[in-house]
Formats: C-alpha cells, sequence, structure tokens
C-alpha cells in the first residue's frame, strides 16, 4: 500500500497538469519501448536492402514516415499520461501559430516538402543530382525538413527540402543506371578527320568506367574559327566522379593526338592590311 501511495505522490500539479512518479516511470517505458522498437525495424529495413528484398529509396522513405507517425502518436499518449487535455492543447498551438505564421512559414513549407518528397519519392538515397545553381551532389540523408548531400569537393551540404520541390533540380540518376555525357575536342584544319574519330573512340573505349552499352560515338560539331570541332559522346555508371573521368579521357586523347601527329591549333586570326 505505501509503495502504491508513493509512485502517486504528484510531483507536478496544476489544474491541467498531474505529474506522479508513476506516471513517469510509465512515460520512460513508452519511450524506451518505442525506441527499441524502431531500432529493430531500422535493421530488419536494412536486412531487406542489403538482401535485395526492398529498394534503398523507397523503403527508407517508407521506414521514415513510420517513425515520425509512431513518434507523434507516443508524443500524444504521453501528454495524454501526464493529465494534458490534447483539444485544449491544439487549439492553443493553433493560436500560438497564427501569431508567429509568418515567422515560420518557411519551416512549414520545408517540412511540408519533405512529406512530399518521402511520399512522390521523386528523390532517393544515393542519387546524383544537379542543383539549380549547378552544384552537384549525392544524396546522403533525406530528413523531413533537410536533407544531406555530398558536393564533389567532399563538402556536406544541408540544402531545405523545399529546394528540391520548388527549384528545378536534375536528377542523374532517376530513370538509368548510366548517364550520358560528351567533351569538346577541336583539331587543326587539314587533319584527317576520320583519323580524328578514330583515335577518340580508341580513347573512349579503352577507358574501363566508359560503358560498351550504348556504345561511344564521335559527332563532328562544326567548322571552327580556328578547329574543326568534335564532340565525343560517352556513357558511363559514375556520373558523381564524371569530372575525373573526362579529365583522364582528356589525358588519353592528347597523347593519342601526340602519337598520331594530330595538332590541336592555338586560337589565331589573318590580319590582311591595305595600302
Amino acid at each position: 500500500m505505501e509503495i502504491k501511495e508513493l509512485l502517486s505522490q504528484p510531483i507536478i500539479s496544476t489544474g491541467t497538469v498531474n505529474i506522479t512518479i508513476y506516471s513517469i516511470f510509465i512515460i520512460l517505458i513508452i519511450i524506451i519501448t518505442t525506441a527499441i522498437t524502431l531500432r529493430f525495424l531500422r535493421m530488419i529495413f536494412k536486412r531487406l536492402i542489403a538482401k535485395e528484398v526492398l529498394d534503398q529509396g523507397p523503403s527508407w522513405s517508407v521506414y521514415l514516415i513510420i517513425k515520425y507517425f509512431i513518434w507523434v502518436i507516443i508524443i500524444i499518449v504521453t501528454l495524454d499520461t501526464i493529465g494534458v487535455q490534447i483539444s485544449i492543447l491544439l487549439a492553443s498551438v493553433a493560436a500560438l501559430l497564427v501569431g508567429v505564421g509568418m515567422g515560420i512559414q518557411q519551416l512549414f513549407n520545408d517540412l511540408a516538402s519533405g512529406i512530399i518528397i518521402l511520399i512522390e519519392r521523386n528523390l532517393k538515397i544515393g542519387d546524383i543530382i544537379q542543383l539549380d545553381d549547378g552544384t552537384v551532389g549525392r544524396v546522403l540523408s533525406i530528413r523531413l525538413r533537410t536533407s544531406m548531400i555530398k558536393s564533389r569537393d567532399d563538402i556536406v551540404m544541408i540544402i531545405p527540402n523545399s529546394k528540391f520541390v520548388n527549384d528545378k533540380i536534375i536528377n542523374w540518376s532517376h530513370l538509368d543506371k548510366t548517364t550520358r555525357f560528351h567533351i569538346n575536342v577541336g583539331v587543326a584544319y587539314g587533319s584527317d578527320v576520320l583519323k580524328v574519330k578514330k583515335v577518340l573512340l580508341q580513347c573512349a573505349v579503352q577507358n574501363k568506367a566508359v560503358t560498351s552499352k550504348p556504345k561511344p560515338f564521335v559527332r563532328f560539331l562544326n567548322f571552327g574559327d580556328s578547329s574543326l570541332d568534335f564532340q565525343l559522346f560517352f556513357w558511363t555508371a559514375q556520373a558523381f566522379e564524371v569530372e575525373n573521368l573526362k579529365s583522364d579521357l582528356r589525358f588519353a586523347i592528347n597523347e593519342e593526338f601526340i602519337n598520331n601527329d594530330i595538332q590541336i591549333p592555338f586560337p589565331q586570326r589573318d590580319v590582311h592590311i591595305k595600302q
């Protein structure tokens, strides 16, 4: 009887809140049980993803939605346990939000955008994306308000989710595993254009990062002011490291041009002086 009375002793007691030792004990059990359950659920998702039973992006989005939903329910149950009237609390929160609505408008915009991203799944963890300002990065995590991406300079950036919904975003990983890129090459007038094409294709084929299907191809772009302009098109699955791949191709092309006596011209102008 003494233990029951001890547990029922109020620590904080007001008109709407009644916190006792017993209620604190119940709240701790609920929080610990929820954390363990979510941890176990996370392990299940990881194993299914590792076995390729589930796709990483959509599965992780589903897990985050479940996680946030469970914690909202737990918060409501916790408040009800200590005697807080949920209806009164919601009314108070609504009145508060009306007063500071303009100040936290962007916050709600980011939260709503995060929910849209998780539901539509246009953006997934591991995707290679290009932001509206030209920044290219790999998606590391997608949270409810912000997401983290890692740029090609190994800089981790925290981006508000509203940018992914409102701005124009290029998702290099959205459709196919391989993406097409190209590099521009100019050679001197008088060069054997068929030999140039052969050398460019040879350099692309010899690079292991360039896929064989689809095959790389060369486009004779234009008769430039100082050069014959070509474009070497190729596909690769390494979209994130493509700038390094382009650099390797340029090194190889320059070496093969020297070996095959193909000149890369300097910009030049002919000046005619009238007497």
